[in-house]
Formats: structure tokens, sequence, C-alpha cells
């Protein structure tokens, strides 16, 4: 019996030689082929436009791609595929206008062992509409991989680096002088910094390429970060900057050597964005981000609105919405006049552009919101589940068993479109959901000060115990 494709909140993922096979990837490239054949649009010339394959830095998956641009050619398809691994921005900026869509071949965060699909179109991450079409086109016609089908392959990245620079405050980024440490935690977004800054001011960790990531996960979070902490303050660095595995994600770190939440870094771009540069439009976030957003966007008079987890859920917003700045709480962020999809880089950049504008160290930028905006703890905790849980039952199950108070909070309202998410009188929070991507049950919680944000997670992993591995 086939394995079920299903994609998550970005993309569809699998553990190599398991439920990641050529087999299965080859099923869903079929689906991909006639999904493309029967809605891509055609041209004056009765030719349909051309489609992307990229691939990352993950064990095989230059190989994976190869097979996926090679049934495209069979379905008289016309593809090109990448000649070098990518960064996830790279594929999702070239869909924005030389391809109708790129495909790119990447796990992005996940550990070593798994692989996965993600769908870029028109810039960002395919909507839940197109990926569940796409999903009702498995194994509808079989696999047409004809012998000799193989794509062009070519190196399009520069289109990227060219739109990067259009986009980035190169003039005020040539002032800053400082060191940077940057951790590209052995990711496809390896040197992409140096292409901005001087190889001088740039000092790279884990940039060669190490398709198991040396076994750790490439994540950014601040437990995998403390080589890059360590580094920044030895070498007196002004900023660390940590890539994930596709170069999508991206975490910050100050010149002590503190790690910036997401929630700190979505603030203080956001913040100086709708101050200096007058951006104006919506604010919108995850449930999985907390309180800072929603006090700029009541100072300013904005609209705001959160919605589910996955940033493609805030991309579908920016491509609907009049949206002046959209994040997600792993690291993903975007604003107006840039690409509708997280890329890593380009918040570096906008950082480092900060801070050459204002003269400004990270912590003071950071100092500067917590005494316009409050403090902000934000942490995340993950516990292993065994089998997966059903989302929507587990968060009504949960909410009736609240009780009015936790942890002396008051209880203002409760959320359920998206796990649970408990939202009390003075904007602290708790959220609770299973991931879309991993077997975990996440814990997410903020407040302003360490003591209640563990207690509140605390809290949130009690209830949970009876779902734990």
């Amino acid at each position: 019996m086939a394995a079920e494709i299903k994609f998550g909140t970005d993309g569809w993922r699998g553990i190599i030689a398991w439920d990641f096979t050529f087999e299965n990837v080859r099923r869903l490239a079929q689906a991909l082929a006639d999904y493309i054949n029967e809605n891509a649009p055609v041209g004056e010339n009765g030719k349909q436009p051309k489609i992307f394959v990229g691939y990352d830095r993950r064990f095989m998956s230059d190989l994976f791609a190869a097979d996926i641009a090679s049934i495209f050619r069979s379905n008289k398809i016309d593809v090109t595929l990448s000649s070098c691994p990518i960064s996830t921005p790279v594929a999702a900026c070239l869909s924005l206008s030389k391809f109708w869509m790129s495909v790119m071949v990447t796990a992005s965060h996940n550990p070593p062992h798994y692989n996965g699909i993600k769908i870029k179109l028109a810039g960002g991450s395919a909507s839940s509409r197109v990926t569940k079409e796409i999903e009702e086109y498995l194994d509808q016609n079989s696999v047409l991989f004809l012998y000799g089908q193989k794509a062009e392959q070519k190196d399009c990245s520069d289109l990227y680096f060219k739109y990067v620079a259009a986009h980035a405050n190169t003039k005020k980024l040539k002032t800053f002088k400082s060191k940077v440490v940057i951790d590209y935690m052995h990711g496809a977004a390896a040197g992409y910094l140096e292409k901005f800054l001087s190889p001088k001011q740039v000092i790279a960790l884990r940039a060669d390429r190490e398709p198991t990531f040396e076994g750790e996960q490439p994540e950014p979070v601040e437990k995998n970060l403390s080589v890059l902490k360590k580094t920044v303050t030895e070498k007196k660095a002004a900023l660390g900057i940590a890539f994930d595995g596709d170069g999508d994600r991206v975490a910050l770190i100050d010149e002590k050597g503190t790690y910036l939440t997401p929630c700190m870094i979505a603030a203080v771009l956001c913040n100086y964005l709708v101050k200096y540069k007058k951006l104006k439009g919506k604010i919108v976030q995850t449930v999985s981000m907390g309180y800072l957003l929603k006090r700029i966007a009541r100072k300013y008079e904005m609209l705001f609105e959160e919605v589910g987890v996955g940033f493609k859920n805030v991309a579908e917003r920016m491509s609907l919405d009049d949206v002046a700045f959209g994040v997600e709480e792993s690291g993903g962020f975007a604003w107006k006049g840039n690409l509708p999809d997280r890329d890593g880089l380009t918040v570096a950049l906008a950082f480092l552009g900060i801070m050459a504008a204002t003269g400004k160290k990270a912590s003071q930028l950071c100092a500067d919101v917590v005494q316009e905006y409050g403090a902000s703890v934000y942490m995340r905790r993950d516990l292993p589940i065994s089998k997966p849980v059903d989302k929507a039952a587990l968060s009504e199950k949960l909410r009736k068993k609240l009780p009015k108070k936790i942890n002396g909070r008051r209880i203002a309202e409760t959320l359920t479109s998206d796990g649970l998410k408990i939202v009390f009188d003075n904007d602290e929070w708790l959220l609770l959901r299973p991931s879309g991507t991993e077997p975990l049950l996440r814990i997410y919680a903020e407040s302003a000060t360490k003591k209640d944000t563990q207690a509140l997670l605390n809290f949130g992993e009690k209830i949970l115990a009876p779902y734990q591995k």
C-alpha cells in the first residue's frame, strides 16, 4: 500500500527511505505535473510557463530533484533544474517572475534523516487550497518517467541576489564596519552574506557542505547556538546570525551573546519600519507569536490579525490584503516591498541596516522596544509524542478542562483556530498545539518575566502529560 502524502505547515516532509522514498517522490512529481498541465496559464505562443526545481544540501536532495525534473520533462513541461544547492528564498524569488512555479527539495530545519518538498508560487508558499488540489491529483495517473528526459541545469541564484540588493539599504550597509559572525549550520545559504558585506567583516561558522549536519538539527533556536554565542563575544562582533538548513529562517545574537527571540526581532524591525519608513497596512502574525506587535499595532492604530501556524498562512494574507508586516514564530519575517515569504538573508541585512542607520548596538535597539512596549520573555518547549493527535479534538478537550485562572492570571479569551491559545488580561499568553511537521507537542508562552513564562510552560506540560511519549 502506497504511503500517504500530506502537506503540512510548509510542504510535505518525511523520513528518508521510510516514507520519503524515490517511489513516493515520483508519485508526488506526477501529481504536480498533472496539476501544472491542468492549471498553468497558457501564453500567447500557446506554451505553458516554465517551472523551476531546486534543492538544498541535504542527503540525496540533488537526486530527488533530478527525478522530479525528469518527470516534468516526460510530461512535456518546460523545466529548469538548479545546477547547485540553493536556499529556499532563491526558489521563492524565481517563482515571482521568471518561473510560474518553483519546486524545492528540502526539509528546512528538520533532523538530518528527513527530507521534503516545498511549493512556491508568486514569490511565496503555495496556499492550503493549492496543496489540497495537488494532493487530489495523487495516483490519478501512473508515473510517466521516460528514459533520457533530463532537464536543463542552470544556476539562477544571481536573479535572487539582484532582487535582495535592490530592496536592501545598501548605502547604509556600506557604512557598517563591525564584525559579524554567521552560523550557516551547514545549510544551503552558506556564503550568501559575504555577497553584501566585506569578507573581512564576516566570521563564518559551519559553512561547508555536510549532508547529515553532523547529526544535529539545522534549526536556529537558542539551544543550537552556543558556539555562535561564544564566538560573538570572543571576537567582539556586533551581531551573530544563524540560518536554518534551507536559509529561509534566521536567528540573531546581540553583541553581549544574548539570543534575540523572534518576538523581539519582529518588534525591532516592525517598529523601525512603521516609525521611520512610514510603513502602512495590517500587521499579521501566526498565533504562536507574541504581544509586542499587537502593542505596536495599537499605538499606530493599525489593523492586527493572527493566523494559523505556518508562513504560508501569513503569505496568503499578504497576497489578499494590504499587509505591512508579517511574521511567524520560527524565524520567518516579511514586509511590504519584499518577497511575500520568509528570507533569512533579507532579515539579517535589514537588521544590520537598522544598526547602521541608528548607530545603535543590537542590545540598545531591543532596550528601546522594551522601554516603549514592555518586557517580553518568550519561550517554546517541545514534547515528543508516540502517535499523531487530532489538533481540533485535542484543543477542545483541553479547553473544557481549563480552570478560570492559571498561575493567578484570569483568562481573557481562548482561541482554537490552530491549537489552544489562552490569552490573559495583560496580553500574556500560552499556546498548546501539535506540530504540523514533526511528532511533537509544542508549548509556547510569553510574559514579562522568565519566571512567569517558565511557570506557564510548566502548566502546559502538566496538562499535556497524558499525550506524551
